[in-house]
C-alpha cells in the first residue's frame, strides 16, 4: 500500500508481523476457534430459538447465527477481519436472500419469513460510503506519488521551531491533519519515517523519545474522527444515520467534529509532555525529499484543494460528498496520474471489511430480525444515559481488542434499529436522540488505543522498540476517559439543540 511514501517499510513490517502473530505455530488453535464459532452457529440454526424469542422466523434464525458467527470470527481473529466479512456476505446471499440455494427456500412461507434481497447485499460492494473511501484512498496515492505530503509536512511542521515541546505538539497536530484525508496508517507509518533521525539523535536515558513515539499513533487515532473519510467507522456511522433520515454533510461533521479533534490532540500533548518530560534542549528537524513541480503534480495540488474544498463546503454547493470523491479519480484517471498499478494499492481490505459490515446490517433490516429483537428487548424502559454510555463504553472495550472497524459493523446496526424505534427515540431525544448514540460509537471505536494489537498505528509504533505496553496502556486509557466525556458531552449539548441533522 502506497509503495511512494517514506515509511512503505514500515507498513510491510507491521503487516509481516501481524501474519507471522496470526500464523505461526497456531493452526490448532486457529482450528479450535473456527470450530466453536461454527458450532455456536449451527446450534442458533438447530436449536428451537422460536421458543424463546417470539415471532422469530427461519430466516430471521439463519441472519442471527451469521450474526453470532461475525462476532465470534471476528473477536477470535482466527482469520483476517476482511475474511470474516466477505464470508457473512456469501453466508447471506446463498442462505437468506431471495436468490438463496433452493433447499433453503423450502417450507412454510409463514415460518420461513421474509428474504433479503440479493441485490441489496451485492449493492453494499457499490455503496456511496465505499466510493467515498476509494476518492479517499486515490488522493492519498497522488499526493504520496507527487511530493506533496512531504511538501505539507516540511510546510506544517516549520513553526514550531527547535524546542523539544513544540516539536511533539507539531508532530502530534501535523499527523492529526493528515489522518483526517490519509489512511491512518499511512500516516503513522509516514511521521514515524520523517521522525527517525530526531529519536536517534535525542539523548538515550531521556523520555522523550516515548513522547515523540507515542505522539504519532495517538495523534493518528484521534484525527481519524475529524471527517467522514478519516476512519471507517464515521463512514459506518453516517451510513446508518442517512438510512434512517439523519443527513449530516461532510463539512457539518467537521464543524463540531474537527474542534473535538483539536481539543483531544492538545489533551494529548500535554498528557506527553507532563508524563515524558525532554532532557535535550533543542531539536533539528529535517525532512528530506523532492517536491515535484511537472504538470501532473500540479494537478495533483489543484485537484486535492478542490476535493477537499468541496467536501467541507458541501452543503452551499449542493454536491454530495460521496459524488465530490470520485472527481479526484476521475481526473488522475484522464490525465495518467493514477495507473493501473496504482490501483493494486487501494487498500481493498478496508472497502471489503465495510462492506461485510453493512451487508450485516441489510440482513438485520430486510429479514425483519432487528425488530424482532427490539420487540423482545425493553429497551424503551432502560434509563437513556445507560444506553447512550453504556454503548459507547461497551465500543470502547471491544476497540481495544478487535478492528475499530469490525467493532462499528456490529453495534452500528442494532443501535440504528433500536434508536429509530418510537418509544425510544422518544426516550433517547433529550440526550440527542439516535445521533449521539451512532456518533458515540464512532468516537468510541477510534479511542481504541489501549494494545499495540488495539490499532495498527499503535503496531507500528511499538515496533520502534521505545515503547512499554504499560505507557501505551496508559496515555490510551487517559485519552479514552478524556475523549468518550468530552465526547458525548458536545454530542448531547448539540443532538439536544437540534445542531446536529
Amino acid at each position: 500500500m502506497f509503495k511512494n511514501f517514506p515509511g512503505y517499510h514500515l507498513v510491510e513490517s507491521y503487516h509481516e508481523w501481524k501474519k507471522a502473530h496470526r500464523t505461526e505455530n497456531k493452526t490448532l488453535p486457529r482450528a479450535i476457534k473456527l470450530t466453536v464459532a461454527t458450532v455456536v452457529a449451527l446450534l442458533i440454526c438447530c436449536l428451537p430459538m422460536e421458543n424463546w424469542i417470539a415471532g422469530l422466523t427461519l430466516i430471521q434464525k439463519r441472519t442471527m447465527a451469521i450474526f453470532v458467527f461475525a462476532i465470534l470470527m471476528w473477536l477470535f481473529e482466527a482469520v483476517p477481519a476482511w475474511t470474516t466479512s466477505v464470508l457473512v456476505v456469501v453466508l447471506l446471499l446463498f442462505m437468506t436472500s431471495d436468490s438463496s440455494l433452493i433447499f433453503f427456500k423450502m417450507g412454510n412461507p409463514t415460518l420461513l419469513g421474509a428474504q433479503t434481497s440479493y441485490k441489496s447485499l451485492l449493492h453494499c460492494f457499490a455503496d456511496p460510503i465505499i466510493m467515498l473511501f476509494i476518492g479517499g484512498f486515490v488522493l492519498a496515492i497522488a499526493a504520496s506519488k507527487s511530493g506533496l505530503d512531504l511538501t505539507l509536512a516540511r510546510v506544517m511542521l516549520k513553526p514550531f521551531g527547535t524546542n523539544p515541546k513544540f516539536v511533539t505538539l507539531g508532530f502530534i497536530l501535523v499527523t492529526g491533519v493528515f489522518s483526517m484525508f490519509l489512511s491512518n496508517t499511512a500516516t503513522a507509518a509516514m511521521m514515524l519515517s520523517l521522525l527517525a533521525p530526531i529519536l536517534k539523535a535525542l539523548p538515550a536515558d531521556g523520555k522523550g523519545k516515548i513522547a515523540l513515539a507515542l505522539s504519532i499513533p495517538i495523534a493518528a487515532n484521534i484525527g481519524g474522527m475529524g471527517t467522514p473519510i478519516g476512519t471507517p467507522p464515521n463512514a459506518i456511522a453516517l451510513k446508518y444515520m442517512s438510512e434512517i433520515g439523519i443527513q449530516v454533510g461532510f463539512g457539518q461533521w467537521m464543524a463540531f467534529m474537527v474542534p473535538l479533534t483539536i481539543v483531544l490532540l492538545l489533551i494529548a500533548w500535554f498528557m506527553l509532555i507532563t508524563l515524558f518530560p525532554f532532557k535535550a534542549k533543542n531539536i533539528e528537524l529535517k525532512i528530506e525529499g523532492e517536491t515535484k513541480k511537472d504538470w501532473r503534480s500540479i494537478v495533483v495540488y489543484v485537484t486535492f484543494a478542490v476535493t477537499v474544498l468541496l467536501w467541507v463546503l458541501d452543503k452551499a454547493v449542493g454536491v454530495n460528498s460521496n459524488v465530490v470523491a470520485m472527481l479526484p479519480v476521475g481526473v488522475f484517471a484522464i490525465t495518467g496520474i493514477l495507473t493501473k498499478k496504482d490501483l493494486e494499492e487501494i487498500n481493498w481490505s478496508v472497502l471489503w471489511m465495510v462492506a461485510g459490515g453493512f451487508a450485516l446490517g441489510v440482513g438485520l433490516q430486510e429479514t425483519g430480525l432487528a425488530k424482532t429483537l427490539i420487540a423482545t428487548i425493553p429497551f424503551q424502559s432502560w434509563p437513556a444515559v445507560i444506553m447512550v454510555v453504556g454503548s459507547g463504553l461497551i465500543c470502547y472495550a471491544m476497540a481495544n481488542f478487535i478492528s475499530h472497524t469490525a467493532t462499528a459493523s456490529l453495534l452500528v446496526p442494532i443501535l440504528a434499529a433500536v434508536g429509530s424505534s418510537m418509544e425510544v427515540a422518544q426516550n433517547l431525544a433529550p440526550l440527542g436522540g439516535v445521533t449521539t448514540l451512532l456518533i458515540g460509537v464512532a468516537i468510541g471505536s477510534s479511542l481504541g488505543m489501549v494494545l499495540p494489537i488495539s490499532t495498527p498505528p499503535n503496531a507500528i509504533a511499538a515496533s520502534t522498540g521505545l515503547i512499554e505496553q504499560k505507557d501505551m496502556a496508559k496515555t490510551g486509557l487517559i485519552m479514552g476517559a478524556c475523549g468518550l466525556c468530552l465526547g458525548y458531552v458536545m454530542l448531547i449539548i448539540l443532538g439536544a439543540n437540534g445542531l446536529i441533522g
